[in-house]
């Protein structure tokens, strides 16, 4: 991209997670029978009056704090005038002079800083299921007048790569902080995107496009791909660039034009005489940032800092908040950070494999009496193994299960040295090949041993052994 720079700005939609709607009291659901959870009031019925959702307020304060926004002690609800189907009251109460969160940023991992212009609130507008052309489109208003939260940026990102690291880090801060699901799949968060290109090193911005409402990361990265080269195939043919509204088509890989775009004034937006403007205090402020969590990035920092984990294991044991919790109460009944991070990255999280939504099957006092277990050599790592999936079944404690089923039973130093001598008489060819190659017949030795023991000695006593006598 030599004869251009790319500039690309982003709006963000994600549904808060309250019980019911933002101006009304129906349920606020996904998945019920269409057109089940309305009312006069999401359905824009004539004299219906709306009031306001104290906790969509709080979570959209909540959101600003997050990513370092100015909170507003006066925001403002507006209408924003236009015509859609799915749109029942031919208007969206939004905001636009008075927002409640003001600026914000976040950093990528290269330093860079990507700017928030806002975060306000308003509501959604209702879904629209294309049948056929024949039969025609139905219109289900249940998710007419969920909350969302819209996070506006500055035009700050060159490329897919940018955007898609940001869109990840909102989505992980938004999980974390308990404010949305941010489920993409069911529409708990859209990302618009707006895209121009201009002359490079060029200070004036080009005629921008608007891409609605994409629903994957994947989405969003082929999206930008392809809007970048289909404006640059034009600018350079001579042409020029239509400010539109394009629909993306993912499974063409294409998009195409919807609407002529409209600016801020087209909606003549004004306020709500139906709702009173919000008042924020610091102490409304204080209290929320009293439900604020430590969010992930700074979690992964204090994985690597205080406990010397690698920055792989940091950002697995974040990759959901409920890991992250699952490993901080580990650590708060057995204090060995690494030891634990392995056992869940490479055995726990084995067992919930492909599973979005899980927790995992043992609890945290059970999984670390089991490691201690095995780091005090009171079992080995196979038989700890086995003794977790037995916890798992019975729901019954390690202590009870190994003594159960005698899994502790010491092998003593000993014994396991008479097996040693005895297999170095038997077999001078495997004691010469390891005094050459050791790694390569270590193996072979301990498996001996295991075998001779019935499974009960420890791997790493009998290691150290080995390299004692051999």
């Amino acid at each position: 991209m030599e004869e251009f720079d790319v500039v690309i700005g982003l709006e963000i939609h994600a549904e808060l997670k309250t019980k019911t709607k933002v101006f009304c009291s129906c349920k606020n659901e996904f998945g019920a029978k269409p057109n089940e959870n309305t009312c006069p009031v999401c359905t824009g019925m004539p004299g219906a009056l709306p009031i306001i959702n104290k906790r969509a307020v709080e979570l959209c304060i909540k959101a600003g704090l997050c990513f370092g926004c100015t909170i507003s002690h006066y925001a403002v609800m507006e209408r924003k005038n236009y015509f859609y189907p799915d749109l029942a009251k031919a208007y969206q109460i939004s905001q636009m002079v008075y927002p409640i969160c003001v600026g914000g940023e976040i950093t990528l991992k290269d330093g860079k800083v990507k700017r928030l212009n806002r975060i306000h609130l308003e509501e959604d507008a209702g879904k629209l299921t294309h049948i056929s052309r024949a039969t025609g489109t139905l219109i289900d208003y249940n998710r007419g007048g969920t909350p969302l939260i819209e996070i506006v940026t500055e035009p700050d990102f060159t490329s897919p790569e940018e955007v898609d690291e940001f869109l990840k880090r909102v989505r992980e801060s938004l999980v974390y902080a308990d404010i949305a699901d941010c489920k993409m799949e069911e529409g708990g968060m859209r990302c618009d995107v707006n895209l121009s290109l201009k002359p490079k090193g060029s200070t004036i911005l080009g005629t921008r496009t608007e891409m609605k409402n994409l629903n994957s990361f994947k989405s969003v990265t082929r999206a930008i791909e392809y809007e970048i080269k289909r404006q640059k195939e034009i600018l350079l043919d001579g042409g020029k660039i239509i400010q539109e509204t394009r629909k993306w088509d993912d499974a063409k890989g294409k998009n195409m034009s919807m609407r002529s775009k409209e600016d801020s004034q087209d909606y003549r937006y004004f306020p709500d005489p139906d709702i009173l403007p919000i008042s924020i205090t610091d102490d409304d402020i204080e209290s929320i940032k009293s439900e604020m969590p430590v969010l992930p990035q700074k979690r992964r920092e204090i994985y690597v800092e205080k406990y010397g984990l690698p920055e792989y294991d940091a950002q697995i044991l974040t990759s959901s908040k409920y890991i992250s919790d699952y490993f901080e109460t580990c650590l708060k009944i057995y204090d060995s950070p690494k030891k634990i991070s392995n056992w869940i990255m490479g055995d726990l999280l084995k067992l919930v494999k492909g599973r979005e939504e899980f927790t995992f099957p043992i609890e945290e006092k059970y999984l670390c009496e089991i490691i201690k277990m095995v780091e005090e050599r009171l079992i080995n790592k196979n038989v700890g193994l086995q003794l977790m999936n037995d916890v798992i079944e019975t729901g019954k404690s390690p202590a009870v299960l190994a003594k159960e089923n005698n899994l502790i039973v010491v092998i003593s130093e000993e014994e396991i040295l008479k097996i040693l001598n005895a297999f170095k008489e038997e077999n001078s060819k495997v004691v010469q090949d390891y005094k050459v190659q050791p790694e390569k017949v270590i193996g072979f030795i301990v498996g001996h041993v295991m075998k001779s023991t019935g499974g009960k000695a420890n791997p790493a006593i009998v290691k150290e052994l080995i390299k004692k006598i051999f």
